[in-house]
């Protein structure tokens, strides 16, 4: 192989792409002493910027309600990077983006998260480590094809 056909993959910028909070029943959520129960949603997208450049986004929602109805409160945090991909097989770009980049992306997106949920005077949520392989395969074989459409 010459040195031009070597596959390459670095990591060119991590950022919060978006962040949000609400605490749409304070002040009187505080005065709870009930443990609310939390809800994880994770999504990743992937999208080509330039020749070799792609963008993944790794959007984690996190909730928290008491009962059915009262929300404690809800982060949602879009972090995202600029990753250089380059002389990987087409069949292999999905797999790296919606897996290798998110293993990237997800410490940022945990600590964001807890930040996020301790600034508006909660205890830490400390998300558990995830498995995007297997995430990948659970949505592949959902969709029947065997594949995610990458943009």
């Amino acid at each position: 192989m010459t040195e031009n056909a070597q596959p390459v993959f670095s990591i060119e910028k991590i950022y919060v792409k978006d962040l949000s909070l609400e605490v749409p029943n304070a002040p009187k959520i505080y005065l709870e002493r009930e443990t609310p129960q939390i809800n994880v949603q994770l999504r990743t997208e992937g999208n080509g910027i330039d020749e070799g450049l792609f963008e993944v986004t790794l959007t984690v929602t996190v909730s928290a309600t008491l009962g059915e109805d009262r929300s404690v409160f809800l982060v949602e945090v879009a972090q995202a990077g600029v990753f250089q991909i380059r002389n990987v097989p087409q069949s292999d770009l999905e797999p790296v983006m919606m897996i290798g980049c998110p293993n990237i992306l997800f410490p940022y997106a945990r600590e964001a998260v807890s930040d996020a949920i301790t600034r508006a005077g909660f205890q830490p949520v400390v998300l558990a480590p995830v498995n995007f392989e297997a995430l990948y395969q659970q949505q592949a074989t959902a969709q029947g094809t065997g594949e995610i459409a990458v943009q």
